[in-house]
């Protein structure tokens, strides 16, 4: 029975140019031998891939490790077994299930499906926060993954157990849909007539015309989902500017990623040289080669003929930045994947764009290459990982904000039961975030110290807060954390743990919110702080402190610090996902946490001036003038009172700032964390680049704007003065009268 259903699924997919889905139930033993035995009967000479931990060696064809799963993507494969044992988790499965391509096979081999929410594997096991274990995660994900098996058509269930087939999963459709073809070249098109005639739809055809303005200038942004060509399309103009001449830099998070954008290149240029994967080059002199991300500077770019950044949302915005500084670039990036990736494209960047100099053409590609619209598997693994989620349509919730607005406390099964609130929910997260991945999905619903809450309008979420539980940890635990030990889930306490060498800051117990979204037609409106207000009085009588650790922007640091959260830490290292020096902040609900507060608060403040000038001397000044405001600490100066009188001097006579660069940056660090003093943005920045990061004059007049070297050094003098006078005592005040 099942060899012969297997070759029925096959042969529809192959007819109608889309993908079916097998999922094998049993035993691990059965049912893989199962889904063996149907690949066996539907796909004889195909080449197989299995995505396993299996080390038995019966399997045919490809064998690849679940840590290596990232390497299927941008690829295709006929037909691909994946193993939903002990390595499974959401994205594994996102990313495996976009790479088989139309007319194939997708076979899963699971438990029995209606044991499977129960059972618990290596990825629960990193769901579940200490005092948490494995069995506290509560399979909310799995429960639903398996009702959309159930429910979806084109997805056939195999009971192994009782060798019967529960679900057919057959559709009925036996032919194709006619796909549109690519239109002929355009009669004025600037590539090449071979560059348009190797699109495969017009989508494409489409997007390679809006490329076109790489050769003038520009920037070209071009969305799809997963599958439909994009970077094909980005790889076709790529070749057609170095036949022109040009120099091309294509940069991705890795060069595997950017194998098929070379690929298409390289099929547009005839007899080209260059090893075809890292570099092509033509006879015109013009070349295409590959930069990896970690090396890429605005030099680079600016000597460049044109960038392009395939899969862009998935580097960081500082190395984005460094690529506005080419003349043309274009910026590749997938709506709907596995990783959410357009959505922060949109998140981190799509301003900055909008900021620089360049004038910026969209494009989106809808039409799949891969296989036929409507394709089944897509829909089904679009509705099992909600790849699609989107916050309520604006006009719905136009009218909200805080006296309108209903907080929610709603529970995990509450979220699964209603999909309609679990997709505005996940959807409003998703947007809201740079990066978004299926795993996320799972930990909102299955993680045991992670809450949801909301604020809905007339029953539509417009915000929502993701808490984690954090802390309260017992000695043992918290000894080890101090030794090196990494404590799952608890990033707070770790970080003040294990970096900050506070052995003691994991007794008190808080809630870190690990994500805030409000929707985009409502910002603005009190909506987010309404949010938080609420958070609070739910658990303040429970926790000691409020926190959140976030890549620090100067936006976010300011809603923080308005919400009454204070800085305890500035990373000294980069967020490899956002390039973002990462900011801790604090608000305490109880003695307890007030303590905690204060003394790490106070820590930074000492510490600040040694990491500014030196891990942190390239932290963007805004940043950090900001994130010194929200610090809440003592503004203490102690300058002895020599060194009053040469800041005095300096800054109202002929002193020199050379003779005590420490007194200046102690004095910069008080005023800062006490507000500033009045002293504008711009002398506020300016006494973080001189004075705390001891950056040479002709980089702080350039970063700054300053005309000279010279007026940058004249308006540091001014900046000190009401310093000087605000916290200066007898010694600093007769200094500065004898030049007044």
């Amino acid at each position: 029975m099942l060899r012969s259903h297997a070759r029925a699924l096959r042969d529809e997919a192959r007819a109608t140019d889309e993908r079916r889905l097998l999922v094998c139930a049993g035993e691990r033993t059965q049912s893989f031998s199962a889904a063996l035995d149907a690949v066996d009967a539907a796909a004889p000479d195909d080449r197989v891939t299995v995505v396993s931990t299996r080390d038995d060696g019966d399997a045919p064809g490809e064998d690849v490790h679940p840590e290596r799963a990232t390497s299927l993507l941008g690829s295709t494969r006929d037909v691909v077994v994946l193993d939903a044992g002990a390595d499974f988790s959401p994205t594994l499965l996102g990313q495996v299930v976009g790479c088989v391509a139309g007319g194939g096979l997708l076979v899963l081999v699971t438990p029995p499906l209606a044991d499977w929410p129960r059972r618990r594997s290596r990825f629960d096991e990193g769901l579940a926060a200490p005092p948490h274990d494995a069995a506290d995660v509560t399979g909310h994900f799995r429960r639903r993954l398996v009702r959309t098996v159930r429910a979806h058509p084109g997805v056939s269930v195999y009971d192994a157990a009782t060798e019967t087939v529960a679900v057919d999963g057959l559709t009925g459709e036996t032919d194709a849909p006619t796909r549109r073809q690519a239109p002929d070249p355009p009669a004025d098109a600037a590539f090449p007539a071979a560059a348009y005639e190797s699109c495969l739809t017009a989508d494409q055809s489409r997007a390679l015309r809006r490329l076109e303005r790489l050769a003038t200038g520009g920037a070209v942004v071009v969305e799809a989902d997963r599958g439909r060509g994009k970077s094909a399309a980005a790889g076709l103009a790529a070749a057609s500017l170095a036949l022109d001449g040009r120099d091309v830099v294509v940069t991705a998070p890795a060069r595997a990623g950017a194998s098929e954008l070379f690929a298409r290149a390289r099929s547009l240029v005839d007899g080209a040289a260059g090893d075809g994967v890292g570099e092509i080059r033509t006879d015109a002199g013009g070349r295409v080669r590959f930069v990896p991300p970690e090396a890429l500077d605005a030099a680079t770019c600016a000597a460049a003929g044109a960038v392009v950044v395939d899969e862009a949302a998935g580097l960081p915005v500082d190395r984005l930045a460094e690529t506005l500084a080419a003349p043309a670039v274009a910026y590749v990036t997938t709506v709907h994947g596995y990783e959410g990736t357009g959505r922060g494209f949109d998140v981190r960047f799509r301003d900055r764009i909008a900021a620089s100099d360049h004038a910026v053409c969209e494009v989106r590609l809808d039409e799949p290459i891969r296989h036929a619209p409507d394709d089944p598997v897509e829909q089904w693994a679009f509705d099992a990982l909600l790849l699609d989620a989107r916050p309520a349509v604006g006009e719905a919730v136009a009218d909200a904000d805080p006296e309108t607005a209903t907080y929610g406390q709603p529970t995990a099964a509450e979220l699964v039961s209603d999909d309609a609130r679990l997709r505005e929910t996940f959807g409003l997260l998703a947007l809201a975030h740079y990066r978004t991945e299926p795993n996320d999905l799972a930990r909102l619903l299955d993680a045991p110290n992670v809450r949801t809450r909301t604020l809905r309008h007339e029953g539509r979420v417009v915000a929502v807060a993701l808490l984690a539980r954090e802390g309260g940890l017992d000695a043992d635990t918290r000894r080890r954390a101090y030794e090196g030990e990494r404590v799952r889930g608890n990033m707070i306490p770790d970080v003040l743990t294990s970096q900050l060498r506070d052995e003691d800051a994991g007794a008190q117990t808080g809630h870190r919110v690990l994500r805030i979204a409000v929707h985009g037609a409502v910002r603005s409106r009190g909506l987010g702080a309404a949010l938080l207000g609420a958070v609070e009085r739910e658990f303040g009588d429970d926790v000691d402190w409020l926190g959140v650790a976030f890549g620090a922007t100067p936006r976010l640091c300011r809603f923080w610090a308005a919400n009454g959260y204070g800085t305890v830490h500035l990373s000294t290292t980069r967020n490899s996902r956002s390039g973002e020096y990462s900011a801790v902040m604090l608000r305490p609900t109880s003695a307890a946490g007030r303590s905690l507060a204060d003394r790490h608060a106070a820590r930074f403040a000492r510490r600040v001036t040694g990491v500014l000038a030196d891990p942190l001397r390239d932290a963007d000044p805004t940043v950090v003038r900001v994130v010194l405001g929200a610090t809440e600490a003592d503004p203490t100066t102690d300058l002895t009172d020599h060194e009053w009188r040469v800041v005095a001097a300096a800054a109202f006579g002929p002193g020199l700032y050379d003779a005590a660069p420490g007194a200046f940056a102690r004095l910069a660090r008080a005023a800062l964390v006490d507000g500033g003093c009045g002293l504008d943005g711009r002398a506020e920045r300016l006494l973080v680049a001189k004075a705390l990061q001891r950056r040479q004059w002709p980089d702080v007049a350039d970063t700054l704007g300053y005309e000279s070297r010279r007026a940058a050094m004249r308006a540091l003098g001014e900046a000190y003065r009401p310093l000087v006078d605000r916290y200066g005592g007898t010694a600093a005040a007769r200094e500065a009268d004898r030049y007044r």
